[in-house]
């Protein structure tokens, strides 16, 4: 089917999965393969939900070769034209078939076997929403400048919502699919992360935490969010504290 202009192949009928890991990717050929292994071997009922990004570095047709219809707990969405994490975010969306969805990123820094971690808390608590934490057990080895940001933004958070989270900018969200649904998002980038957080705290849902492991890799390696970014994800902090949802 097509969502302006990509194309996915036709869903085989099978039972809905407990999870749902939502990935978008944008030129990650060096790590897709790797990446693809390490989520499918993750002992839990998923489903693969990739979302390129118009990559042009070999990911498309790695992903086209490698995605062949069979399986029903892997599919892909090709969009032509590249929008933003964000954006490839919200076209992966009605796709959603899991009662929970985790955002995965495309590259290494993350380790999807925290996936059980995350569901856990949601299972056993009843979460709505878990951000898997970074710094709940201390700093992991990353650039100053990023250490600054997610210091920011975690206090952005505190002070705007009262929400005593300690890392807003984690990839991994997981969300109850009918919570996630529910969030109107416009975001195209990474504003997606401060964004979603904002409008569902301001809906009234609780964002619990866990810790989780991180190993960053450089700009060199292939990191593609910039200090613009950051820039962007403090606006949009400041942006949705008033605003209201439509329910």
């Amino acid at each position: 089917m097509t969502v302006d202009g990509s194309t996915e192949r036709a869903p085989i009928e099978s039972p809905a999965p407990l999870l749902t890991v939502l990935m978008p990717v944008y030129n990650e050929r060096s790590t897709i393969e790797e990446i693809l292994r390490r989520v499918l071997e993750v002992p839990i009922s998923k489903e693969l939900l990739i979302i390129d990004d118009a990559s042009t570095d070999g990911t498309r047709e790695y992903l086209q070769q490698r995605i062949d219809g069979s399986d029903p707990a892997l599919r892909a969405v090709y969009r032509e034209q590249n929008g933003g994490k964000g954006a490839a975010i919200r076209a992966g969306l009605p796709y959603v078939r899991g009662r929970y969805v985790v955002i995965q990123d495309g590259d290494l820094e993350y380790d999807p076997m925290d996936f059980l971690k995350l569901v856990r808390v949601m299972e056993e608590e009843g979460a709505p929403i878990v951000y898997g934490s970074r710094f709940i057990h201390g700093i992991p080895p990353m650039r100053w400048a990023n250490r600054l940001i997610n210091r920011l933004l975690a206090m952005m958070v505190r002070r705007l919502y009262g929400a005593a989270i300690t890392d807003e900018a984690t990839c991994y969200k997981a969300f109850r699919s009918e919570v996630l649904l529910g969030i109107p998002l416009t975001c195209r980038r990474f504003e997606f992360c401060p964004e979603v957080t904002a409008k569902a705290l301001r809906s009234g849902y609780d964002i619990r935490e866990t810790p989780i492991t991180y190993r960053a890799r450089t700009v060199k390696e292939g990191k593609k969010i910039r200090w613009t970014d950051g820039v962007a994800a403090i606006w949009t902090l400041i942006r949705y504290r008033w605003w209201r949802p439509s329910h």
